[in-house]
Formats: structure tokens, C-alpha cells, sequence
């Protein structure tokens, strides 16, 4: 199997990895988005407090529940969400041209596999991006539900914990959670991917430079021994007879 082959189907590998990969960082963000109508928990500020439980729940007694001063800002949801079907979108479109490209047994030009590589580092950098302000979120918003960790339970436990919210928060921290581990993943594949087109452009720009030449040497071996055995050889010298 030639180099170029085996390149193309790893990046075909690739592909079709950050497809499953983007998918599950936009199914639990859109799930997400929905049960918070519309709002943002990463980066949201509130603080516990304690009132009448009966005009929560028109029942006797004191209750704490949690009061959001400030939602996160929708960006925050959004650039990771944009990452993941963008992820999607680029892996499908990729995935196909691989395919193409392994059927017909050719591969990209040189400056198509400059732009790969420059796509590629780019969005690598974006995902990277993403998935740090994804954790820091998450991290901000359970240090807000847990009250610094001073409440008895911890943040994966406080989605089973009434919260007395007007949004579902039944199932936040595992939505956000495998959003959280399948953009890191994602950032990881546009890692490989980016390797893996600078090996393919360092592959394209080799074929290319050694292409001309090879022929070119070829057809001056080949001059140079047809005229050596076109060129008449020496006829030996007549001798002289004396009278």
C-alpha cells in the first residue's frame, strides 16, 4: 500500500470520527439550551437562600433554593455548539472527498492541501478555545449550584436535587458533561487531522518536485546512449606501402 493511500484512509478515519464526535457536543448543547429555554448556564452567577417553603411549594417550613442573579452569556453556548456542527458539516464533506480520492486513486493538488492544512490548524485552535471556556463554564456554574462546594451533595448530584429553578435542570450536568468530553475529543481529532494534511502536503509537495525531474534525467540517459551508439567509431589507419 502506497503512503499516500494509507494517509487518506486515516484521515477518511479521522473524519468519520469527528462526525460522531461533533454530533454528540450539539445533541446534549441543543438538549440543554431547551430545558434552560433558550438560556445559558455556563458562567452564571447566584447564591442560595433560604425562605417560606410556602410560597414555593405551599407547604409549611423553610426551604433554601438557588436565586440566578445573572445567566452566561448565550456566546458561551453558541461557539461551542458552532464548533460541533462545523465539526459535522467538515467531516462529512471530507470524508467524502477521501473517498472520492482513494476511488479514483489520486489526491489533492498542492495548493488545495496548503488550504487543508491551514483549515485545519484554525479550526484546532477554535476547538481548543471551545473546550476551555466549556470547562471553565461548567466548573463556574457547579461551584454556583453547590454554593463552593458547601452544599451535601456534589455537582452531578445536584441535577437530582430540586433547585426550584423555572427551567429543567434534571439532567444539566450529564449534558454538559459529554459536551464537555466529546469537544475535547473533537479538539483532539482537528489535532490529527492537522497532522495528518501537513503529511499529506508534505507528501503532495514531494511528488510534485520530483515528478519533472525524473523523466527529464530519463530523457537525457536516453540522448546520451543513443549518441554514443549513433556516433561512427574510429576506422583504423590505413598503412602505407613504399615503392
Amino acid at each position: 500500500m502506497e503512503l499516500d493511500r494509507r494517509l487518506l484512509l486515516a484521515h477518511c478515519a479521522a473524519h468519520a470520527l469527528s462526525i460522531v464526535a461533533g454530533l454528540l457536543v450539539v445533541v446534549p448543547m441543543a438538549l440543554n439550551g431547551s430545558a434552560f429555554k433558550g438560556r445559558c448556564a455556563l458562567f452564571s452567577a447566584g447564591y442560595w437562600r433560604t425562605e417560606d417553603r410556602v410560597e414555593l411549594t405551599g407547604q409549611p417550613g423553610d426551604v433554601s433554593h438557588l436565586v440566578v442573579q445573572q445567566w452566561g452569556p448565550p456566546a458561551a453556548c453558541q461557539f461551542a455548539t458552532f464548533v460541533g456542527i462545523f465539526t459535522v458539516l467538515y467531516g462529512a464533506a471530507q470524508g467524502w472527498r477521501c473517498l472520492f480520492y482513494l476511488h479514483g486513486r489520486h489526491d489533492d493538488t498542492l495548493f488545495s492541501s496548503f488550504l487543508t492544512v491551514l483549515l485545519s490548524v484554525c479550526v484546532l485552535f477554535l476547538s481548543g478555545g471551545a473546550s476551555v471556556i466549556l470547562s471553565l463554564g461548567l466548573v463556574s456554574w457547579c461551584d454556583t449550584v453547590t454554593n463552593d462546594n458547601t452544599r451535601p451533595y456534589s455537582c452531578a448530584e445536584s441535577q437530582s436535587v430540586p433547585l426550584y429553578l423555572d427551567v429543567d435542570t434534571s439532567s444539566f450536568y450529564s449534558e454538559l458533561s459529554l459536551a464537555q468530553a466529546s469537544l475535547w475529543c473533537v479538539t483532539a481529532l482537528w489535532l490529527t487531522q492537522s497532522i495528518l494534511a501537513f503529511l499529506r502536503l508534505y507528501h503532495s509537495h514531494s511528488q510534485h518536485i520530483s515528478g519533472p525531474c525524473l523523466p527529464r534525467e530519463k530523457e537525457l540517459l536516453l540522448g546520451h546512449s543513443l549518441s554514443d551508439s549513433i556516433s561512427p567509431s574510429p576506422s583504423p589507419a590505413t598503412p602505407t606501402i613504399l615503392v
